[in-house]
């Protein structure tokens, strides 16, 4: 009999619940196919943030649609496959019903592993790295016990279309920014993880948030690995405990980054 060799497979930014219901659904269904494939030899699953566009769990109520996704993740943890769900800057106001509910392990901060004697650093990426000091000060509080509870006060048919009002109001104003790419030497993200290598080292450096997919070489045999999206590109990571291949689905073909291309 043979033996199937596990993996760790590795999505990012979603943002489901956008631009509109029909596109939204559309690219859910997509991530329910190739989670139901990559179940057959997933060792387990990392979603690295942003799997929603907003989020925000009321004591009674949580945001309406998504059911595929979480009855897939649920039938995924069910199975013992684990199942690692990071909050990005768009759905950070996941608390315990996702857990809960579906069985996922919650991450806030980057986690580092080791899977087969190799050592990756994951987060979803925001705030890390120079700059967007704006930013970083927003986070801070939108991450506030106090801004949580005092957004739990507002009627969820008012705070849930506000929300998504201001999201769209933001990616109209921001445009394709976040898809741009800097330069391997400004890449903010590359240079965390540069300033990450000179404490400790890992082989992998695993995030998202730049909706970009990058694969950049740095010192010390270390490589960073932007996932992209499932919003134009539709790539994931899939890390067989040797090599990192970064592919694009439906295809299941491995993506040439940007900075890669000749």
């Amino acid at each position: 009999m043979t033996t199937v060799k596990k993996k760790l497979y590795f999505a990012s930014d979603v943002h489901l619940g956008v631009p509109s219901y029909e596109k939204s659904l559309e690219r859910e269904k997509l991530l329910v196919n190739w989670l139901d494939q990559i179940a057959e030899d997933a060792e387990a699953v990392y979603l690295v943030g942003d799997l929603f566009d907003f989020w925000f769990e009321y004591k009674h109520a949580i945001p309406r649609g998504f059911a595929r996704i979480q009855g897939k993740i649920a039938e995924l943890t069910d199975k013992g496959i684990p199942v690692h769900l990071f909050t990005g800057n768009h759905d950070m106001w996941i608390f315990d019903y996702l857990p809960k509910e579906l069985g996922v392990q919650l991450h806030r901060e980057p986690v580092q592993i080791e899977f087969e004697g190799k050592k990756l650093f994951i987060g979803h990426g925001d705030g890390l790295g120079p700059g967007d000091h704006g930013y970083k000060f927003l986070k801070k509080i939108f991450a506030s016990k106090l801004c949580q509870w005092l957004f739990a006060r507002i009627h969820p048919n008012l705070g849930i279309g506000i929300a998504n009002y201001w999201s769209a109001k933001s990616r109209k104003s921001t445009g394709n920014q976040d898809a741009v790419f800097l330069g391997e030497d400004k890449e903010w993200l590359a240079i965390y993880c540069k300033e990450i290598l000179q404490q400790e080292h890992f082989d992998y450096f695993v995030f998202g948030h730049r909706h970009l997919p990058l694969i950049i070489d740095l010192e010390q045999a270390s490589t960073y690995i932007n996932l992209g999206d499932w919003i134009s590109y539709f790539t994931y990571g899939e890390f067989d405990g040797t090599n990192f291949h970064l592919k694009q689905y439906p295809s299941n073909t491995s993506y040439i980054p940007v900075n890669r291309k000749n």
